[in-house]
């Protein structure tokens, strides 16, 4: 066997309508790799007029990392970050002691139609790191190295794989691919890291001739090769890293090693301590039941 564990997640809505899936965090599994929070948004197309847009909130103690297939977004932080999130782009944002940001639709894309696609992890600082600087790096999709594997097309986004290396620096061993699995491919995926998973985003996928859903986020046996094909193209998102380096607390939209430094966190958001995003007044207010 070569699967673990499989995930099917649940929708939830963020407000608006604005549907994800959200695979991670999970009762059975908690992370995979420093991963700790997965979420599929779309496709959705977002009608002219239609207000999608995350107000200011605040993260600590992890690494937002956001990746699009189709649309865009504004991300605007509190250590003044101003950034066009774009498909094929990676965007890596350090939350660390503490940073507020806000995702919202371009102005060019206010009055249109259009669709949006994506994901966003969350990978959880080691703790060593868990109070280091906010920051925020974009890394645009031609800064993304590409290589061809067989038939099928692999994009490094983060980590190292098949001979290509991503400039996106981490904390600790950390892998992400984009995968677009050609028709009736076999494909070898290696044993990359001592975690790894795979998200079918848009197909049903066979992994060592077992079916995995599209949707379904499989967690791998570890230390062994993974034979994956499919039917019709498929897109697939491999994640993973080293395992993360003890149990995190997740709470809203923080994570921590340590309980009490969740609840600061929130008494520090509470009173608009945490920073702001230049020009927007705006913010998301804190949960009226607290951890």
């Amino acid at each position: 066997m070569s699967i673990e564990l499989k995930l099917s997640g649940h929708d939830k809505d963020l407000g608006g309508g604005f549907m994800v899936r959200r695979l991670l965090p999970a009762a059975e599994r908690q992370s995979v790799g420093p991963f700790v929070f997965f979420d599929h948004f779309g496709p959705l197309t977002v009608e002219a007029g239609a207000n999608h847009d995350v107000r200011p909130h605040p993260h600590i103690g992890l690494a937002t990392v956001t990746y699009l297939f189709d649309g865009a977004m504004m991300h605007r932080d509190s250590v003044g970050s101003v950034q066009r999130i774009a498909p094929g782009a990676i965007n890596w944002m350090t939350a660390g002691r503490g940073i507020v940001h806000s995702e919202r639709a371009p102005d060019d894309l206010k009055d249109q139609t259009y669709l949006q696609h994506g994901l966003q992890l969350w990978a959880a600082l080691p703790q060593e790191h868990e109070e280091a600087e906010p920051d925020f790096v974009h890394t645009p999709a031609a800064d993304i190295p590409a290589v061809s594997v067989g038939a099928s097309d692999v994009r490094v986004l983060i980590g190292e794989a098949f001979g290509k290396i991503s400039p996106v620096k981490t904390f600790s061993k950390t892998v992400y691919l984009d995968i677009r699995l050609a028709a009736s491919e076999v494909f070898d995926l290696p044993a990359l890291a001592d975690e790894l998973a795979i998200y079918p985003v848009d197909g049903d996928l066979q992994v060592n001739g077992e079916v995995v859903a599209a949707r379904t986020l499989a967690v791998l046996t570890p230390g062994v090769v993974t034979r994956l094909s499919a039917d019709a193209a498929v897109r697939v998102a491999v994640i993973g890293g080293d395992k993360l380096d003890g149990h995190r607390f997740i709470w809203w939209n923080f994570v921590s090693s340590r309980k009490e430094r969740i609840v600061q966190a929130g008494d520090d958001w509470l009173v608009q301590r945490m920073g702001q995003v230049a020009g927007d007044a705006e913010f998301i207010p804190l949960p009226e039941r607290r951890p």
